[in-house]
């Protein structure tokens, strides 16, 4: 049996040409990987204690998720191309936009511990692949030695053009008057007892009188730019002739408009951009509940993963309660709900109005622009579809209607 070893040269390991094309065959199978792997990596580097900010953060947490997507992708291209050779790191522009995201949101390079727990995934990953690839103990271990060099060396090398640029983005952060908004919202939200009139100075906002705090986002980082025009939009139509804004990431706003909530309209599905509204508060203490009610209202929507335009804090706060464990609260829905989970958004619609309504059918009728009988019709093919009667179950139906009806 001939033995394969790793020869070093310029303390890279040189693969033999067996190992090599080994590793293009593992690197195929990972251009198209089971779902399965890809959610294994992304739980791993969204998970525990440290990288909660960045988890509990929807705009966050999807850039990390596509900036882990595009490594793997990277290095398995590469060890297509190149196999065994070293992989070039590359700031894709998810990549400089994840690294820009962490900084504004005050994080420093501890976040990219998440790429260093994705890479231990992708490590035990990538070994089954490599078992199934030879069962030649010499060859394996010269594979495994390879790719052991080959990925941990491209996870140094992205983290440290990561922490580079965030050093750069730190530093452009640290001059001007977003430095400064920044800082005083900081010590706002913080509770600290930063003088009014010093705060409204730095901020070019009266801190006195209500608030309504919104946060807008997309999924869609090509569509950054229009974020501006959304929040100059939603300003007018509440005839805001002033609003703070703090930008939190590219693909996200935080916003503080100096009127009643009931005053914000709502934003056109088509345009892409999601708004999350908290309740209106007074002075310095509602400026910072109302921001905290748009966050948890952020969280919701995107847990929800259903895209609603403007959602406010009172439209998903009863939800909110039951989301702690999606998986119980999936099976609430189906067990209470039957076949009428399942039924058309008409009949849906119609059940969760006239339940709002006290049961009143008239009253449903009128809101739902139809006519009294077709109320009571859909009402009785609602009745088929319940698994128990609708009066031995209101409450729970009325509940589990207004789940999936922000679960979509």
């Amino acid at each position: 049996m001939e033995v394969h070893t790793v020869r070093m040269s310029d303390t890279w390991p040189s693969a033999s040409p067996e190992t090599k094309a080994l590793i293009r065959r593992g690197a195929e199978l990972i251009l198209d990987p089971p779902e399965q792997w890809i959610q294994a990596i992304h739980d791993a580097s969204l998970g525990g204690l440290r990288m909660k900010a960045i988890a509990d953060d929807p705009v966050l947490a999807d850039a990390t998720r596509r900036t882990n997507l595009a490594n793997t992708m990277r290095w398995a291209r590469s060890n297509v191309l190149r196999p065994g050779e070293r992989v070039p790191a590359e700031l894709t522009p998810d990549i400089l936009t994840a690294a820009r995201d962490l900084v504004r949101r005050g994080l420093d390079e501890s976040a990219l511990d998440a790429f260093r727990t994705a890479q231990s995934v992708a490590w035990r990953l990538w070994m089954k692949v490599c078992f199934s690839l030879t069962d030649d103990p010499d060859q394996l271990r010269e594979l495994l030695d390879v790719s052991l060099v080959s990925i941990s060396t491209f996870i140094d090398d992205t983290v440290d053009a990561m922490s580079e640029r965030m050093r750069s983005e730190r530093h452009e952060l640290t001059r001007g008057t977003h430095a400064q908004r920044r800082e005083a919202v900081a010590l706002l939200l913080e509770g600290a007892p930063i003088p009014i009139d010093r705060a409204e100075i730095q901020l070019g906002y009266r801190l006195r009188g209500p608030h309504t705090a919104l946060v807008l986002w997309t999924h869609h980082p090509d569509q950054a730019a229009t974020l501006e025009s959304a929040a100059d939009a939603l300003a007018t139509s509440a005839g805001c002739a002033s609003r703070l804004t703090v930008v939190a990431s590219a693909a996200s706003l935080w916003v503080w408009l100096p009127t009643d909530e009931s005053s914000i309209e709502r934003l056109s599905p088509s345009s892409g951009i999601d708004v999350a509204v908290g309740r209106t508060g007074e002075g310095v203490d509602g400026f910072r509940a109302s921001h905290f009610q748009a966050l948890a209202t952020q969280r919701i929507v995107a847990q929800l993963g259903s895209p609603h335009g403007v959602v406010r804090f009172d439209d998903v706060r009863l939800v909110s309660l039951l989301m702690a464990s999606p998986d119980d609260t999936a099976a609430f829905v189906d067990e209470t709900l039957g076949e009428l989970a399942r039924a058309e958004p008409t009949l849906l619609d119609t059940v969760r109005t006239w339940i709002s309504l006290q049961c009143n059918t008239s009253r449903a009728s009128e809101a739902l622009y139809t006519h009294r009988n077709t109320v009571i019709r859909r009402l009785a093919r609602a009745e088929e579809l319940l698994p128990r009667p609708l009066d031995e179950s209101l409450l729970d139906v009325g509940v589990a209607l207004e789940v999936l009806r922000w679960r979509g």
